[in-house]
This record gives C-alpha cells, sequence and structure tokens, in this order.
C-alpha cells in the first residue's frame, strides 16, 4: 500500500478546496479509507472515512461542509472542503485499513501517506 495526498495549498476563508489521495499500490480494494488532520501543536484529529463500500463517517468540525467520496477501481478518495475556515488549516493526511467498516481512531487505521498542507486565511 502506498498512499499520496494531493490538493493542499493556502485559500482564504469561505473558499473550496479537493484533495485526492491514491492507492498506488492497489494491494486492497474492499478496504475503509480516510482523512485526517493535524494542527500545529494539536493531536490528529479525524475528518471523515469512506470503506469500499459507500459508508461515510464525519468528524462533527466538518460535517456538513466536507464531502468525502472514492472509486474503487484505483482505489482512490477525496475530500472536497468547502466554506473553508482559518481552523481548518492543518496538515491533512489520508489513510487506510484492510477492513470495511466505520473507523475514525488513527489506532485503527494501518497505512498513512505523507500529508498536504492546507493553509485558509482570514
Amino acid at each position: 500500500v502506498q498512499l499520496q495526498a494531493y490538493g493542499g495549498g493556502l485559500v482564504q476563508a469561505g473558499a473550496s478546496l479537493r484533495l485526492s489521495c491514491a492507492d498506488s499500490g492497489r494491494t486492497y480494494t474492499t478496504n475503509t479509507m480516510g482523512w485526517f488532520r493535524q494542527a500545529p501543536g494539536k493531536e490528529r484529529e479525524f475528518v471523515a472515512s469512506i470503506s469500499w463500500r459507500g459508508t461515510r463517517n464525519y468528524g462533527d468540525s466538518v460535517r456538513g461542509r466536507f464531502t468525502i467520496s472514492r472509486v474503487n477501481a484505483n482505489p482512490t478518495i477525496y475530500l472536497q472542503m468547502n466554506s473553508l475556515r482559518p481552523e481548518d488549516t492543518a496538515v491533512y493526511y489520508c489513510a487506510s485499513v484492510p477492513q470495511s467498516s466505520v473507523f475514525s481512531a488513527t489506532a485503527e487505521y494501518t497505512y498513512w501517506g505523507q500529508g498536504t498542507l492546507v493553509t485558509v486565511s482570514s
């Protein structure tokens, strides 16, 4: 499994941004993939997850603003982030676990990619 996240950048508050994460190893297709984020000085926080069956789960701070989706063939996941706020500034990581369920804890994920930085200015 080789996860690589793309799409971070600098945007103004209220803007949108789309992150993507591909599993270039394509080892598991029936897995759960998710997004986490970590701001400076804070613990890594769950953002969203999606199983290969399409079951979605969101963190409270992003529910209603962010949408996770996936293409199973690769597999690749996307995070559409709307109405961005300065508090969304963080390094965003994608992760995967070779099981299909609702996983929101960092310890539940087996594989991690390198992060992509999202900065939201006020």
